[in-house]
């Protein structure tokens, strides 16, 4: 595998993205330097960012779960400040594996698991491998925000279109220097934009300006299709895992009508939907979903919200 040049060697992580009430820490797995955050001295808890995300998405969530959680937000390899890396492809199925490793790097034997879009099919194919292996007693609960998933049909087209080689050209040629692009982007990510804070699409961007951060897009993209059939074959064997689904109600990103299918063979499963919110719920209304987080993984019994429609039951 040939490797580009370690992060920590390329710049210096911004003072904007750091997390409060967090430690930054480094590990090497694989030849492959990653950055992670760490708070907290509870039972683990593995936060997993979503595609173009990374450490940074959970900012408001470390420290309050740190509370009761000893809280790992880690940056994926290719993402954030983690080392860039010139492999092939870069499938959920790989980066199951390197979550895997990663967990048993860290001393971590079982674990709550939030992850978040991509993070959240990555997390099933997870507890997928982990079954395959009769190891699925190291994931407790698992909370998915919003996954990606086969029946949402939001991007099939887009995701075809860039893995073309023009749309390659696309990805690592033109988004770079079009600032405005990922700005319109990220405010359609929110339910109601005025709920993004100061600085948020600032730090996003400074975790895709490392050098070799858009061909790592363009390899995540290329594999989406199959992704998306591995995460329909991995769903039947974590069916015993409590597990939440959590999604707003104004996801234009994966849409909360995938809901049902999605839940069907999760017979463990519990759904919230939160009124007016979009795709990122961890920053657009971080204390309600800090609050559910904790009762669902601490208590299984949730306390009211004014944006739950009907609170542990399906959406209507």
């Amino acid at each position: 595998m040939q490797e580009l040049p370690a992060v920590e060697q390329m710049v210096a992580i911004p003072e904007l993205t750091r997390i409060p009430g967090a430690h930054e820490r480094s590990v090497t797995l694989d030849g492959v330097t990653w950055r992670y955050w760490h708070a907290g001295s509870g039972p683990p808890l593995l936060l997993i960012h979503g595609f173009m995300g990374y450490s940074y998405s959970w900012r408001f969530n470390v420290e309050p779960l740190s509370r009761h959680f000893s809280v790992y937000a880690m940056d994926l390899p290719g993402c954030g400040f983690s080392q860039r890396t010139q492999e092939p492809e870069c499938t959920l199925a790989g980066d199951a594996e390197a979550v895997l490793r990663f967990m048993d790097h860290v001393g971590i034997e079982e674990a709550d698991v939030v992850g978040s879009s991509r993070g959240g099919g990555l997390s099933i194919v997870l507890g997928g491998m982990l079954a395959k292996r009769r190891m699925l007693h190291r994931i407790r609960r698992m909370v998915l925000v919003s996954p990606i998933n086969p029946w949402s049909s939001n991007g099939r087209l887009m995701t075809r279109v860039l893995a073309t080689t023009v749309g390659g050209v696309c990805v690592m040629h033109v988004l770079p220097k079009l600032r405005i692009m990922l700005v319109r982007y990220f405010k359609a990510l929110y339910g109601d934009p005025k709920r993004i804070s100061s600085g948020s699409i600032e730090g996003y961007r400074a975790g895709l300006e490392i050098p070799g951060s858009y061909e790592h897009l363009l390899r995540i993209v290329r594999s989406w299709h199959q992704d998306l059939a591995l995460i329909e074959r991995s769903l039947p064997a974590i069916s015993e895992v409590p597990t939440l689904l959590l999604w707003g109600s104004r996801d234009t990103a994966v849409f909360p009508s995938s809901i049902h299918q999605l839940e069907r063979p999760l017979k463990n499963s519990r759904v919230i939907l939160l009124r007016g919110v979009g795709h990122l719920p961890y920053e657009e209304v971080p204390e309600v979903f800090n609050r559910i987080i904790c009762d669902f993984l601490l208590h299984d019994s949730p306390t009211p919200s004014p944006f739950a429609t009907r609170p542990w039951e399906r959406p209507v």
